[in-house]
């Protein structure tokens, strides 16, 4: 990795990751300002996906989940409810799953949105994807919804990162270095073969740990970024990372 990409260099990661700060949730809460729609797009696009994990183990079936959740993010939009986050209530991921513990309570909400059939798409949900996520166990040892919802928001992070990674390797010309090291960021078991991947680069072995390390620390940043475009301060960062990974756990 070139020095300009691990020190300082501003990624298209940098760049989405920082539209996505509080000012984000604000623009989306706040009606009559142009990027408001744009900006509730955006984060809705975020958490959609660990919002209908949620929905999912709470015993919908997948097309009432999908109606739902459609319809949750819909109701963001009319009723503005977006304006009620405050960064020093809390995060933005729990004022989302209490507003939808809120809807899922409301019995005429919910037969409104089955009615509608999921409102008005405002943005792409790939709901297959999503629900080929979804593990399949027994019932006695499967995750409560909410220990669902905080998992697939923890993968979400990481996806989000990994993909701003190779967006940053495969523009700067490194496209099969990345292929070959960025296994073992996401599988402990896909440890690289430094000798081989020296061999078909033409590189040293010690060239292309040094390559890993910068991957390594790249990939790090990447997902702090992530979780800082959601809190209200530098402080809550470690918090949240250490709530990242024990939802992983």
């Amino acid at each position: 990795m070139s020095e300009a990409s691990s020190n300082g260099h501003k990624s298209p990661a940098a760049g989405r990751f920082a539209t996505t700060r509080w000012s984000l949730i604000v623009a989306a809460g706040t009606p009559g300002l142009p990027e408001s729609q744009a900006a509730l797009t955006e984060l809705c696009s975020a958490y959609w996906s660990p919002l209908y994990s949620y929905v999912r183990k709470r015993g919908h079936s997948v097309d009432d989940s999908r109606d739902l959740t459609q319809e949750f993010f819909a109701r963001l939009l009319e009723k503005t409810t977006v304006a009620a986050a405050d960064p020093q209530r809390g995060r933005f991921r729990t004022f989302l799953l209490t507003s939808m513990q809120n809807f899922l309570a409301n019995e005429h909400d919910r037969e409104t949105a089955l009615k509608r059939g999921g409102g008005t798409t405002l943005f792409p949900m790939d709901f297959d994807s999503a629900e080929r996520g979804i593990a399949i166990e027994p019932a006695d040892s499967a995750p409560s919804p909410e220990a669902a919802f905080e998992r697939e928001w923890a993968l979400q992070i990481l996806q989000q990162a990994l993909a701003e990674l190779k967006i940053e390797y495969v523009e700067s010309g490194r496209r099969e270095l990345f292929d070959a090291l960025s296994p073992a960021l996401t599988d402990a078991s896909e440890s690289p073969r430094y000798s081989s991947i020296a061999d078909a680069r033409g590189m040293s072995r010690d060239a292309v740990r040094m390559a890993a390390s910068r991957l390594r620390k790249r990939y790090r940043e990447l997902i702090r970024s992530a979780i800082r475009s959601t809190v209200a301060s530098d402080d809550e960062v470690e918090s949240e990372l250490a709530d990242l990974f024990r939802a992983l756990s």
